[in-house]
């Protein structure tokens, strides 16, 4: 058993005061996501949904996983922020039908044509003009509509407790699921593929990275969301193929 945990089990209050030492990590996950994120999100709801996130984490908190208290509370509070963003979502149910719509559109201009679906023939597909088409990009990405978390099929910002792990099969299946993610994401064209890396891997936000590529923030914001969509379109396709392979054949009789 660890200091911390043996801590926790041997002091009234500890976990009071476990709670009281490691606030400071909530403010500074909650700026660091502030400025990722839409400005309808307000810092005060993220801390407030981190110090429930940390509180969990105090009374879950189990040593012998290997994770040191810090790593495992930073990871419960992120994930109780996300929860809180996606929970707060008001976008209009339209709007979602729209982005299925546009998924769509992708998936069978992708397929007819042999190349990847640009701006102006969704636009063209969807009897839209190319303006509007953009236009509904910039809106969706700031009704925090799409999230490359919302992309997979198993939750992981959380480390599961003890009793509601997942079973070896579904770790299995999280883990291809990933690596299938990460080889559509090379396979997004070029520009897309520079926003999605600057913003989930170097953490940059929209206007950091409209200084790197040269572009206006809006503009950061439609290629952000056309890579989102264009994945979200392969993802489906991907688990259409994996359903065919397992639908049991039908006997002749």
């Amino acid at each position: 058993m660890s200091s911390v945990a043996l801590y926790i089990s041997t002091q009234p209050g500890a976990q009071e005061e476990l709670v009281a030492r490691h606030a400071p990590l909530v403010k500074r996950i909650a700026y660091h996501l502030i400025s990722r994120l839409p400005p309808s999100v307000q810092a005060d709801d993220l801390i407030q949904a981190g110090m429930v996130g940390l509180l969990e984490a105090a009374k879950q908190y189990d040593a012998k996983r290997g994770a040191s208290f810090e790593t495992y509370a930073g990871i419960r509070i992120r994930g109780a922020m996300l929860d809180e963003v996606r929970k707060s979502d008001w976008t209009p149910r339209s709007v979602h039908r729209k982005a299925r719509e546009v998924a769509q559109a992708v998936r069978e201009i992708e397929n007819t044509l042999g190349h990847d679906a640009r701006d102006h023939e969704i636009a063209e597909f969807m009897g839209m003009a190319l303006h509007e088409y953009q236009q509904f990009l910039q809106d969706a990405m700031t009704c925090h509509i799409f999230s490359f978390e919302d992309l997979r099929k198993h939750e992981d910002d959380e480390l599961p407790i003890a009793d509601q792990g997942p079973s070896p099969f579904e770790h299995l299946q999280n883990i291809n699921f990933q690596q299938h993610l990460a080889g559509l994401v090379e396979d997004l064209p070029e520009r897309e593929r520079l926003v999605i890396a600057l913003y989930y891997n170097e953490e940059l936000n929209l206007r950091e990275i409209g200084e790197v590529l040269g572009v206006t923030e809006s503009r950061v914001s439609q290629i952000h969301g056309q890579a989102l969509l264009r994945l979200r379109a392969r993802l489906h396709e991907r688990d259409e193929g994996h359903n065919k392979q397992h639908t049991p054949r039908r006997e002749q009789t």
